[in-house]
């Protein structure tokens, strides 16, 4: 389990040193417990919890390899980067370092504009990885200045399987920041062009040396047809800079320091498009240790930290986008969406607030605040948050159906029919086949007795589109309730039960079918069982009324709600 291995006795007291803030915790002989607690919050990404574990072991084993491994990747996930240095320069001393700790000691290396160190570490044997070990040479060779050996070993790593692609990007940005723009171009505008703008970074690294060469109408074109019109506030400040005739900075890459950041950004991003993992977390960390002012670095180490569920760590991510950045609002429209699944509602909707006074002319924050607004029922705010949004959107697009179906939602929420069934028209009108939609408007025709027969087709078109949904069979199955045709009721209603068994709503509707067509023992049943289960999430069943069809029955129910019986014909007979 435990793999020790020796070390100088100065390494030792480094270690030692580097841990002394964990000394409060008790010192245990026995280390298979922290071992094993390490591990298990290691695989569930609490890197917080793991890091006190690991710290822990290497108190007591600080020879120990796993638990010199573990503690560093959980300082550098944690953005501890002192700590990871101290420790990855410890590690390194070792034969056979392993690749993280490598990796960190190239980044500090480059942070402190040492390339040869880092260089002589990897002419040593350490093994950073084919494209980071040979993307690193290169830019060692740009911050020494000599960039004719460089663009060498840029070619060289081209010449790889599979590398083409990063060696000839980092080779551009490497011939713009020396002021080469006419070499930076011929590399975007050939053979890999497609390839090359295929990021965002990659696109506004072109656009930028475009502008340099004077060639501003070119930049204008590239950013068009890249971007389209719907473009954000970095991308719409430097279209109007370009129209204006202003020549843009080049600022993607402005040392060679930069460079290799803008290689831990990379290999991150492409690790991140396989399947987030604390590997890309650890490049897209390393990236912004090296430069803190690389926010797309930032965007992507917090989105990690989202997807694996560590909402605090994203949230302080997020944070660090400062307020003069273009990318501010994207940054603060992620941090609010951490602070949601982080349970923090009402701290996501103050983020948001505060965001539509800044930055008042984005849809996109409205909609964002609509949908905060909305999902807190407060629905009246929402549908004015959706109004403000939708004064901003210009011509609806089909891409636009959402934010009138949840303005639409919002507005029938809050009593507003006669707002929310335009609404809800127009988002079929902009995408026809909306299941959602289509459910959402055939239900509330049911619910209002109103439009039976087109209800009844649009639920059943929503159904054709999602026959796994149980609670758009829930409504299938309550529009033939409404029509009497309970029979048919009871095959849809069961249906819906089966794929959502814990939602209270559609038990108590199969409870009112199984009623109507004479079940009912099993009636009562599916009522208790919907009491049990409670009022569901937006407390949408009135528990009361439930409880009175368990004493009474629902034929007694209905007739003191003044609402037609369920069999007219057996009622006029009674009478």
């Amino acid at each position: 389990m435990l793999r020790p291995r020796a070390a100088a006795l100065p390494r030792l007291a480094l270690i030692a040193g580097l841990l002394a803030s964990a000394a409060a915790l008790p010192a245990r002989a026995d280390l298979a417990g922290p071992y094993l607690a390490a591990r298990a919050a290691s695989a569930a990404n609490d890197y917080a919890a793991a890091v006190t574990y690991y710290d822990r072991l290497l108190l007591n084993a600080p020879e120990d390899l796993d638990a010199q491994e573990g503690a560093l990747m959980t300082h550098v996930a944690l953005g501890d980067f002192d700590r990871a240095a101290a420790l990855a320069d410890v590690m390194i001393g070792a034969k056979d370092p392993s690749q993280i700790a490598v990796l960190v000691a190239l980044a500090q290396d480059a942070k402190s504009g040492d390339f040869a160190k880092g260089v002589a570490l990897l002419d040593g044997g350490a093994d950073g990885g084919q494209l980071v070990s040979g993307l690193y040479r290169a830019w060692a060779l740009v911050g020494q200045g000599q960039m004719a050996e460089a663009t060498k070993a840029f070619d060289a790593l081209a010449k790889e399987k599979g590398l083409i692609g990063f060696a000839s990007y980092h080779k551009a940005l490497a011939l713009a920041m020396v002021g080469d723009y006419e070499g930076a171009d011929e590399i975007f505008s050939g053979k890999l062009a497609d390839l090359l703008h295929g990021t965002r970074r990659g696109v506004l690294a072109h656009v930028q040396i475009l502008s340099q060469l004077e060639r501003d109408p070119d930049a204008v074109k590239l950013l068009d047809s890249a971007f389209g019109s719907g473009l954000d506030p970095e991308l719409k400040a430097l279209r109007e800079g370009l129209v204006a005739g202003e020549t843009l900075p080049f600022t993607v890459i402005g040392s060679a320091t930069d460079g290799v950041a803008e290689i831990f950004y990379a290999v991150g991003q492409a690790l991140n498009s396989d399947a987030p993992s604390p590997f890309a977390l650890l490049h897209a960390r390393l990236a912004t240790w090296l430069r803190p002012d690389h926010v797309e670095a930032v965007l992507l180490t917090a989105a990690i930290l989202e997807t694996e569920q560590q909402y605090d760590l994203a949230i302080d991510a997020y944070a660090q986008v400062k307020p003069e950045s273009p990318a501010f609002h994207a940054a603060e429209l992620g941090r609010a969406e951490a602070m949601v699944a982080a349970g923090r509602s009402d701290a996501a909707i103050e983020v948001l607030e505060k965001l539509s006074r800044t930055h008042p002319d984005l849809p996109g924050v409205w909609t964002s605040l609509g949908d905060n607004l909305r999902r807190e029922e407060r629905f009246k705010e929402a549908a004015e948050a959706y109004d403000k949004a939708i004064a901003l959107m210009g011509e609806p697009k089909p891409a636009d159906w959402f934010v009138y179906y949840a303005r639409g939602i919002a507005e029938e929420r809050s009593d507003q029919w006669a707002k929310a069934e335009p609404d809800f028209r127009e988002a079929l009108k902009l995408s026809p086949d909306q299941p959602s939609v289509l459910n959402y408007l055939g239900y509330s025709y049911v619910e209002k007795k109103q439009n039976l027969d087109e209800a009844l087709g649009m639920i059943e078109r929503a159904v054709a589109a999602r026959p796994d949904a149980g609670y758009i069979l829930d409504s299938l199955g309550w529009a033939f309730y409404r029509l009497g045709r309970y029979d048919e009721a009871v095959a849809q209603m069961e249906k819906a039960v089966e794929l959502e068994p814990a939602e209270p709503l559609l038990n108590d509707h199969l409870g009112d079918v199984y009623w109507a067509v004479g079940r009912k023992r099993e009636a009562e049943f599916q009522w208790r069982r919907a009491l049990n289960l409670g009022p569901g999430e937006a407390g949408e069943l009135d528990l009361d009324r439930v409880r009175h069809k368990l004493e009474f029955g629902l034929d007694q129910v209905l007739k003191d709600e003044g609402a037609p019986p369920l069999h007219p014909a057996q009622a006029d007979a009674a009478e």
